[in-house]
């Protein structure tokens, strides 16, 4: 019964909430704490595993939430028990979009802690566009996991909000939705095609989606791959919260297989914004980290490749661990 009684309370707040809407947050705010603690990414330490995925503890204001759930379906699980990291009280996810190496430990995490927590990880929040059929072309054969998934998790009494616009969570964590292509950034493979009510397009990754907390010392940006392309996300982040500059960048940002081009064009929009501190994880490439460390005058207290169980706290700044120091 008491498992019935949760599901029908999210399923009323689902019901309650329209996409993009902002989740019944009075006002603005910003951060105080905050505390993010990488769970998937290449590069591994201690006891920790790593794999070509993404995910991230967010702890802010006393909220705990999920970003990305990496590839494997156990990874994650294992490194959050090896790093001491309770899920039973994180209520909330986010996945950035549909890409296995971001949702592929997401229906085992659910499982692990639905028995001991019925309402841990029970609410999901994804950009429209998620749930897209997506085609290989060749073979043209379906390959969104999420199709699958999704029955399969609302099963467990979890819950699905899409976000079709900018939506603040709680007072100064915010998520961007999908956002707008203002600058060609085009960093996905252009070998999958989306159905939309239009027909079939290149699937240009619409559901990309980040996380950013407003602080006192400037925006947080949290991302799994930055398919939408950093620029556009800090921009977009810039124009609906406020025009700060980057007090951390932090996750995925899709650039190790980008053009000298495109690097030094990024690198003068960064500078252009301002940057403090940068953990640059999953797809940003190694090479990409150095360069930016060197040509946005960070140094390697404030300029790193992320590692599993690395993070960022507010106040403290970036903790590498061991083998990214």
């Amino acid at each position: 019964m008491r498992q019935f009684l949760c599901w029908l309370g999210w399923s009323l707040v689902l019901a309650a909430v329209a996409p993009g809407a902002d989740l019944a947050v009075a006002g603005r705010g910003r951060v105080k704490e905050l505390k993010i603690t990488i769970l998937s990414t290449m590069l591994a330490d201690g006891d920790e595993l790593g794999e070509w995925g993404f995910a991230a503890l967010v702890e802010a204001d006393g909220h705990r939430i999920l970003f990305d759930t990496g590839a494997r379906t156990d990874v994650v699980l294992q490194n959050a028990q090896s790093l001491k990291i309770d899920l039973t009280t994180v209520p909330e996810v986010i996945l950035s979009h549909w890409h296995n190496d971001h949702i592929g430990g997401f229906l085992r995490l659910r499982d692990s802690v639905r028995a001991k927590a019925p309402t841990a990880l029970a609410r999901t929040h994804v950009a429209e566009g998620m749930f897209l059929s997506r085609r290989a072309t060749p073979p043209h054969v379906e390959i969104n996991p999420m199709l699958r998934l999704r029955p399969d998790y609302e099963k467990t009494g979890g819950v699905f909000v899409s976000h079709a616009g900018p939506v603040q969570l709680y007072p100064g964590i915010w998520l961007t939705g999908p956002v707008p292509r203002r600058h060609p950034e085009r960093n996905w493979s252009g070998s999958v095609s989306v159905t939309t009510p239009a027909g079939a397009i290149e699937d240009t990754v619409p559901d990309d989606m980040s996380l950013i907390v407003d602080t006192e010392q400037g925006l947080v940006v949290l991302t799994g791959c930055g398919h939408a392309g950093v620029i556009n996300i800090v921009e977009h982040a810039r124009d609906f919260i406020r025009p700060a500059r980057l007090h951390a960048l932090i996750g995925g940002i899709h650039l190790f297989n980008a053009s000298e081009t495109s690097l030094a064009w990024t690198e003068d929009k960064l500078r252009s914004v301002g940057i403090d501190n940068l953990i640059g994880a999953h797809c940003t490439g190694i090479e990409t980290v150095y360069r930016f460390r060197k040509n946005l005058g960070l140094d390697r207290a404030h300029a790193v490749v992320g590692a599993v169980g690395a993070g960022f706290e507010l106040g403290r700044g970036i903790n590498p661990r061991e083998i990214a120091k």
